[in-house]
């Protein structure tokens, strides 16, 4: 009886021992469920980091790009616009020469002093035409705001209305930009002409 017994309760601690293990094992599978879910949510944060740099990298990129052409432009700018305090200097000699020459031409005195004068004036232009400074054009042309200065208007019935008669005082350029504009006089039309006008209209 006594070894019935014994075996009876070995029996019982053998059939107990796995159903207790079997919890531990789905622990295990929920730990290590657990791990995986942890390291796929790393993986996806380090992919949004490596995006999210990918893109500030691109647009520091971009922005520095912007910054070299932008100073690339104001070098060329300052290279081109660098003697611009001189020749505005130089443009009274050159005004100075040609009322010179002019007034020469009136007197019809070919002295020496003349031929010197037109020399002179003649080096300035090549010296000019050298670093892009050319004369605006204005004479018959419509009057324009953006490089010629209306000093006085006159009746002309030989040009359209709003067009430059007389320059008197040349305007020019350094590259495209405007340095000095030119000082004209504008037409318009005649008073007889648009009293004309008026009574064709009245009849």
């Amino acid at each position: 009886m006594v070894l019935k017994e014994k075996k009876k309760k070995e029996t019982e601690k053998q059939g107990d021992s796995p159903k207790k293990e079997a919890p531990k094992k789905t622990n295990q599978k929920k730990s290590d469920a657990g791990n995986k879910k942890t390291k796929k949510d790393e993986i996806q944060d380090l992919k949004e980091q490596v995006a999210s740099e990918k893109d500030r990298a691109l647009r520091l990129s971009a922005e520095f790009e912007n910054y070299k052409k932008r100073t690339q432009r104001e070098t060329n700018d300052f290279k081109k616009f660098a003697n611009e305090s001189i020749f505005r200097q130089l443009l009274s000699v050159v005004d100075n020469l040609e009322r010179a020459i002019v007034a020469a031409q009136e007197k019809s005195e070919e002295s020496g002093l003349f031929e010197g004068v037109k020399l002179t004036h003649k080096d300035i232009i090549k010296l000019f035409e050298t670093f892009n400074v050319k004369a605006v054009e204005a004479a018959n042309e419509p009057f324009d705001p953006n490089f010629h200065q209306a000093v006085t208007q006159e009746e002309n019935d030989e040009f359209p209305d709003n067009t430059v008669t007389t320059v008197l005082q040349k305007g020019y350029l350094l590259h495209d930009r405007l340095i000095r504009p030119a000082m004209v006089v504008v037409s318009k039309k005649a008073k007889k002409i648009t009293e004309e006008n008026t009574e064709n209209k009245e009849n």
